[in-house]
């Protein structure tokens, strides 16, 4: 086994064991569809075993950023098709991130007359409009227990129009401070109900998402991200023995699933608690060390050789280098990614990183 021989995730093969990490790009329409410079992006990147789109909102309330695509309407659909056209005409495989922003938002983007979130606690600080206006962040809706059900079943519709659209599986975002990982957290939730108190009753919402997910697209098109103790958007979590027992009580749940795979953002994948969680989840394991640093190649090829994890998943490097695993397979050098343009709404820093020369 090497980072550059074959897998399988889920039922299907991929050709090494590089991922795209999903990354928010935002250079979707106002309306949230995925336009043909969107499907060139990911079709520049075929070449990594799997690809992994950037975070895609389910619903209206659950969008957290301009210029973030969704998979709501036809007219979304219709762009992610073209997407999944794209790469899989060049041999690829992409699953789509599915991630409702919970209270990382503000109801000026997302159109709606409330956000939601488990508790009604806000972030503290700004985001910002699409008009580059920095705007507090509200405090938002507590959602009812008995709202939980639609929350739950805007997941298995935008999975199913997803899978529909031609998009190979979906990974559930439960990381990086958003909604499913703010039920994880008690710094974010402080519910009363069945959903909130202890570590098992935190995990709940998480893995019914995950069965109702499960149930309409099958598990081999349905992998999950995580974050323990990552502490962004204000979703603390320390790394103690309360963390441990609420991402044990999440795998418990998960691991009969049969998932896909299970994808782990965290500062050190060698850790004794991530390696844990990746034995009792017992699937295919990825793993990204976060957004300190970039991942080298050394330290992929070494993570795969050493069996920290099964795939790795490589962001910032990947922007830069459309084709990254040509370039890590020749060792050859690698274009510096241009972090002004991350988030910028055109081609530049997009699709216009030179590949290697023939």
């Amino acid at each position: 086994m090497s980072l550059f021989s074959p897998t399988t995730v889920g039922s299907i093969g991929v050709r090494n064991r590089v991922s795209l990490a999903p990354m928010t790009r935002l250079r979707a329409s106002a309306d949230g569809v995925p336009g043909p410079i969107v499907a060139k992006y990911y079709e520049q990147r075929a070449g990594i075993g799997l690809l992994v789109t950037e975070g895609v909102f389910p619903s209206a309330e659950s969008k957290a950023y301009p210029g973030q695509p969704g998979i709501v309407t036809d007219e979304q659909a219709a762009g992610w098709a073209k997407v999944a056209d794209a790469v899989h005409a060049e041999g690829g495989v992409v699953f789509m991130q599915l991630m409702n922003g919970g209270r990382v938002t503000h109801t000026d983007i997302t159109g709606t007359d409330r956000i939601v979130a488990p508790s009604a606690i806000a972030i503290e600080g700004d985001t910002r409009l699409a008009d580059g206006t920095k705007v507090a962040y509200p405090v938002p809706h507590a959602l009812e227990t008995e709202e939980l059900a639609t929350v739950r079943d805007e997941f298995v519709a935008a999975a199913r129009r997803a899978v529909d659209a031609g998009i190979d599986g979906v990974e559930l975002h439960s990381a990086n401070g958003y909604l499913l990982h703010e039920f994880l957290s008690p710094a974010s939730n402080q519910r009363t109900d069945g959903y909130g108190g202890s570590p098992e009753a935190r995990a709940r919402f998480v893995i019914e998402v995950a069965q109702a997910v499960v149930a309409e697209v099958g598990a081999d098109r349905v992998g999950i991200r995580i974050s323990p103790a990552h502490n962004i958007q204000d979703v603390w979590e320390k790394d103690d023995a309360e963390t441990r027992a609420t991402y044990e009580a999440l795998i418990a749940g998960l691991a009969p699933l049969g998932l896909a795979y299970l994808s782990v953002l965290h500062a050190d994948p060698a850790s004794d608690l991530i390696q844990d969680l990746r034995r009792a989840f017992g699937g295919t394991f990825i793993v990204n060390s976060g957004f300190s640093k970039m991942t080298t190649r050394e330290e992929a090829v070494t993570a795969v050789d050493e069996g920290i994890a099964d795939l790795i998943a490589v962001g910032r490097p990947a922007i830069a280098n459309p084709d990254l695993v040509t370039r890590w397979e020749q060792n050859a050098d690698e274009n510096e990614v241009d972090q002004a343009s991350v988030y910028g709404p055109d081609e530049r820093g997009y699709t216009d990183y030179p590949f290697l020369e023939n």
